[in-house]
């Protein structure tokens, strides 16, 4: 019997740990999937596992003797986990080729599944609804995460936060993952979204037959202006939110022409992330009836 004491003294190559632990994290989270174990929560039961790799050793060692930290060993479990789950979000090698942003919502929506049910992120959306944005007005909805997990997501991505203000927004130990109708002025040019007052009359029947009083109440809601698309996305999450918006505010003619004579509609990876944000979204939000209905547009289209 080799005593576990010479094993723990030994030292570690940094190499061989991270060949070694991105197949860990392979074997364990369909295993995770299997048990209804998702977002957050396979994480978090990811990190055992990975930590068992790091463990084995008194100390891990680059190359040029530097010692390893366990803070720095985190930060590649994150980013082995990140992979490992887009690699199941996105079937085939579908991630190849989609941009940083696309990743980066998938990435953000599968962590909100673990254990949060769709009045949860409804909550969440509504104690948004109460803060200031930067802009001024007030924030409505999208998908929130603690500031710190939302970073590490992005890191294990190869993103930087920082780099993805039109798509995500930083306030205090939270962030944001933009509801699609809040970058309408990002994917629109200088169009945006209004909020506008509308008067409309509110009748009470009165006790008498022959008064009626009529009050004026003022109530506020989204208008959003003739939207043209004067040039597509940058990128395939972007070019996905445009049709998105188009159909939410009955441009399905305007929609029709972005798929087929803009081009938008051409490129596979739109319609796989199309299909993958379906399942991400949660039910009954605004952004999965929209992605939905854009999807029956692929066939008539001839896609």
């Amino acid at each position: 019997n080799i005593d576990g004491s010479l094993i723990h003294n030994q030292i570690g190559d940094w190499r061989e740990v991270q060949q070694e632990l991105p197949k860990r994290i392979h074997e364990w989270m369909p295993r995770l999937a299997a048990e209804g174990v998702a977002g957050a929560d396979a994480i978090f039961a990811c990190l055992g596992p990975a930590l068992e790799i790091f463990s084995r050793y008194s100390s891990v060692e680059k190359p040029n003797g530097d010692v390893v930290t366990l803070r720095e060993y985190l930060e590649k479990v994150w980013a082995a986990v990140s992979q490992e789950a887009l690699n199941m979000v996105f079937t085939g090698g579908e991630v190849q080729g989609l941009e940083e942003d696309a990743r980066l919502t998938a990435m953000w929506l599968w962590t909100l599944t673990a254990g949060a049910t769709n009045n949860d992120i409804i909550e969440d959306d509504e104690e948004v609804d109460d803060e200031e944005s930067s802009s001024g007005g007030k924030l409505t909805g999208g998908f929130t995460l603690e500031y710190d997990t939302a970073r590490k997501i992005a890191q294990g991505l190869g993103a930087n936060l920082d780099d993805l203000k039109s798509l995500v927004e930083v306030k205090g130990d939270k962030a944001r993952l933009l509801p699609v109708i809040e970058r309408t002025s990002k994917l629109f040019g200088s169009v945006g979204i209004l909020q506008q007052p509308v008067r409309r009359k509110k009748k009470d029947v009165q006790l008498s037959l022959f008064t009626e009083n009529t009050e004026t109440e003022v109530e506020s809601k989204f208008e959003i202006p003739e939207l043209k698309v004067e040039q597509t996305g940058k990128t395939v999450l972007d070019r996905l939110h445009q049709a998105m918006l188009l159909f939410s505010t009955g441009r399905t003619e305007a929609l029709k022409r972005f798929l087929v004579e803009d081009g938008a509609g051409k490129d596979d990876r739109f319609w796989k992330l199309a299909q993958s944000l379906t399942s991400l979204y949660p039910k009954e939000t605004d952004e999965r009836r929209w992605v939905e209905a854009v999807q029956t547009y692929k066939k008539s289209l001839g896609f």
